[in-house]
């Protein structure tokens, strides 16, 4: 699971990221608005962890502008400010929950688990992707296309997953390489490469392909005008 935490209180951010890490989570940091904003909108995570007291953009704005292109993205505010009204604004804003500060890092993570859940429920629907003439059965690890079933590794699996998901739209190597990475192992730029080379193959005759955007990354596209 990857999460994001927008904190800028050095002494707290570092306590969490030490927490967070040791529950298993790849945890990203930015300490300011702009800057955790950008990492948002560029970047896939499974939930957020946001101050609302940020410098230069502040949370409530950076909350607004995230939402718009994360509607479904599971977003925590954490506040020193804990009146009605100001709980109110978070959630009006967009939060999915709103934590006052000071908090006790069991309830945070309780809140997070609760908010992974509710998320996965309602990802449900989105348990088959499907883009042209391929299918992609998340929960089984299965993909056909058409009604051929696809032979795939556990990693061409992810893949084409990430791709999917991201469907008509590029995704760079490093974020393949994020999203690849896990169980303790790194998957670096090379070995992306590596894994887009095989898939590409295995779908050849399925309509669909993946195609390299010089400077930029991989993008999934139909190949053929009938589907």
């Amino acid at each position: 699971m990857k999460l994001f935490l927008a904190e800028d209180d050095a002494v707290l951010a570092d306590a969490l990221l030490t927490r967070l890490g040791q529950l298993g989570f790849s945890v990203s940091h930015a300490a300011d608005g702009l800057a955790a904003q950008q990492q948002l909108l560029a970047e896939p995570f499974d939930a957020v962890i946001l101050d609302i007291g940020l410098p230069g953009l502040d949370g409530l704005q950076v909350l607004r502008n995230v939402r718009v292109h994360r509607p479904a993205l599971p977003i925590l505010l954490l506040t020193a400010l804990d009146s009605m009204e100001d709980r109110v604004a978070g959630l009006d804003a967009g939060a999915d929950d709103y934590l006052v500060k000071p908090f006790e890092f069991p309830e945070l993570e309780a809140r997070i688990r609760a908010l992974l859940r509710r998320h996965r429920v309602a990802d449900n629907v989105r348990d088959e992707l499907r883009f042209g003439r391929l299918r992609l059965d998340r929960g089984g690890q299965r993909a056909w296309a058409d009604q051929q079933a696809l032979e795939l590794s556990a990693r061409e699996l992810q893949l084409l997953d990430i791709l999917m998901a991201h469907a008509d739209r590029v995704v760079t190597k490093e974020q393949i390489a994020g999203e690849l990475s896990g169980d303790g192992e790194e998957v670096g730029a090379n070995a992306v490469e590596v894994y887009v080379h095989r898939l590409r193959k295995k779908l050849d005759g399925s309509g669909v392909g993946i195609r390299a955007v010089r400077g930029l990354g991989y993008l999934l596209a139909r190949l053929d005008a009938g589907t």
